[in-house]
């Protein structure tokens, strides 16, 4: 009998699965025939985040050079090296452009043809387009997966779930907005996918509310600024007349900081250095588990700190006041917050030289204007200054953070859940808009499209409108017959309307206090309430304790997702290869592309 995987998923995460598989399968597949089942309702490789029918204005927020499916000798991994081209050299494209979503969603579908030609010749790939509903089966025997409009499920010795993101029920706070919008003939849009939520209702020249000031809010601009017609001339827009007016606000306040726009020239870094695998090690080995902000993060603060001292001391010596041995060898020994402090004041003397992460996390705590106009004429020089900032060599240590919040994250996946808090942060600082989607803003405030409401954004529905304020302008207030929550949703498995994680929950699989599955970080096999895991079904990706800052990487910073991917493949192909029958085990061979 053939044996049986099923992948449910075929994005980037599933795609990159499948790569492991055929990278694997020559030194530990000598087994049977293998049918590898893809579930998934969008094509392979782009899957729905990178699907080819959206819209051409998408762009994606990273470099087309900072793109890569392929791995490399800096990912920790016991798997083969395949390399492969990154975006750029694939594309042909000039390496610090920023592609379109559809470029992407061509690479990955590129990416996922040279993985599938890369398996081995008794290994078949059959692609459902279709929605998992649920798994059953035995812990110790064959599983069975059932696909929406199917009547007979698929058999599957081995289950490996890659789902990304996915559409969820509203919170508390959402589902009473919703019903106000209901009761009084408005407009509510909850936390989507941008490019799959239906805009229509957002009518030309009126007010509408966004909460989220990040990249769903970015796309939000897109969609109804350039996508109803209107067009950039330099520093200023062209409006069509059918576009609304965004009032934007959100936690912090802020949009996320632009990506940084220049690359690193001298010595990287060498990280990791004060949160590594020793230190995660014993973060691990602590009772109870360790606590986030008393265990863990002193040592991510110091990580961050030492890679933009690192860097200031030995690109920018002049702007310091101590030798770099000295500096590092105080700062390594120093015991607390209070004696760092005093030892950055000695050996930085300028205050603007010196990582603050708390200001960086609220810039505008503490801040308030007088009036709705000062705040717009305060935020644009904010982003202005950002944006000069990030494209500024002069500033480099922000690039020494940014690699060091890619090292940071490479370990903190191993801790498994530690709250929300951390991959906001990370994405705010590292994973923000290209710098022209800034200066499009800039030129959207200025034309009175984009006003800007303010940090700890409350919004509120009474007398039949949603009203938004901010400590930022007090007394200042703005109300809109719509309101958009401009974020992803939260990747909690409980409130996910996929129907196989509910299935899966109800089955007993594990989750943490956040709602996340959990999963073993060795491997990726999915654990029950008893912590144990289950021989046949993995799990990756954002609903899992061990998510990573994304499914492909930048090449040579480790990539988390490959490491992860790469495990995964090699416990799979290992239990596949233990229940072939030895005499019908063919003798494995090293393939050839």
């Amino acid at each position: 009998m053939r044996q049986q995987l099923v992948i449910v998923g075929a994005g980037p995460r599933g795609t990159g699965v499948l790569e492991r598989l055929a990278a694997n399968a020559p030194a530990l597949y000598a087994g049977e025939a293998l049918d590898i089942h893809l579930v998934d309702p969008h094509p392979p490789g782009g899957g729905r985040i990178w699907r080819q029918e959206q819209s051409p204005l998408l762009w994606m927020n990273s470099h087309a050079e900072d793109v890569t499916m392929f791995t490399d000798d800096t990912v920790a991994m016991d798997g083969p090296v395949r390399p492969g081209p990154t975006l750029h050299e694939w594309a042909g494209l000039d390496g610090r452009v920023f592609p379109d979503r559809r470029v992407q969603g061509r690479y990955l579908r590129w990416v996922y043809d040279q993985a599938r030609a890369a398996l081995p010749p008794n290994v078949t790939v059959h692609h459902h387009p279709r929605r998992a509903l649920r798994i059953s089966g035995p812990r110790e025997g064959r599983q069975q997966v059932w696909l929406d409009g199917r009547p007979e499920p698929l058999p599957a010795d081995l289950v490996i779930l890659a789902l990304g993101h996915l559409d969820a029920e509203l919170d508390g706070e959402q589902a009473a907005l919703a019903a106000y919008a209901r009761e009084h003939g408005l407009v509510h849009l909850p936390p989507d996918f941008t490019a799959d939520s239906d805009l229509s209702a957002l009518r030309p020249g009126e007010p509408v509310l966004v909460r989220g000031f990040g990249l769903a809010f970015v796309d939000l601009m897109v969609l109804l600024t350039e996508g109803r017609g209107g067009r950039y001339e330099g520093e200023t827009y062209l409006p069509s007349g059918r576009e609304p007016v965004l009032y934007v606000g959100s936690r912090r306040g802020v949009p996320y900081h632009s990506k940084i726009g220049y690359d690193l020239t001298g010595d990287r870094p060498p990280l990791p250095r004060f949160l590594g695998p020793a230190e995660v090690d014993a973060l691990l080995a602590r009772p109870g588990g360790p606590d986030f902000r008393r265990d863990v993060w002193p040592l991510v603060e110091k990580e961050l700190g030492f890679a933009h001292y690192h860097r200031l001391f030995t690109a920018h010596p002049g702007r310091t006041a101590m030798a770099w041995r000295d500096f590092e060898e105080k700062y390594a020994a120093a015991g607390g917050p209070a004696e760092l402090r005093a030892l950055v004041a000695a050996a930085v003397p300028d205050p603007a030289d010196r990582l603050d992460l708390a200001a960086l996390d609220h810039p505008l705590d503490g801040v308030r204007y007088a009036s709705h106009d000062a705040f717009q004429d305060g935020l644009r020089d904010y982003i202005e200054a950002d944006l000069r900032r990030r494209h500024d060599p002069a500033h480099s240590p922000d690039l020494a953070v940014f690699l060091g919040l890619l090292s940071v994250y490479g370990q903190l996946v191993r801790l498994g859940d530690i709250g929300p808090w951390w991959h906001g942060f990370f994405s705010y600082l590292a994973s923000g808009p290209p710098g022209p989607r800034l200066r499009q803003m800039l030129a959207l405030s200025r034309a009175g499209l984009l006003r800007f409401v303010g940090a700890g954004m409350t919004v509120t529905a009474e007398d039949g409108v949603f009203r938004a304020a901010s400590p930022t302008v007090p007394g200042f207030a703005v109300t809109a017959r719509a309101l958009v929550e401009a974020r992803l949703p939260e990747p909690a498995v409980g409130r996910a309307r996929d129907d196989l994680l509910r299935a899966l929950r109800a089955d007993g699989a594990a989750e943490t206090p956040d709602g996340l599955l959990r999963t073993d970080p060795g491997d990726g096999r999915i654990l029950d309430t008893a912590g144990r895991p289950h021989p046949r079904r993995f799990a990756l990706g954002p609903y899992t304790d061990v998510r990573t800052p994304g499914a492909f990487t930048r090449p040579r910073t480790g990539g988390p997702a490959f490491r992860q991917n790469d495990a995964t493949a090699r416990a799979v192909l290992s239990f596949l290869h233990s229940q072939a029958a030895p005499e019908a085990a063919p003798q494995a061979k090293e393939l050839t592309r």
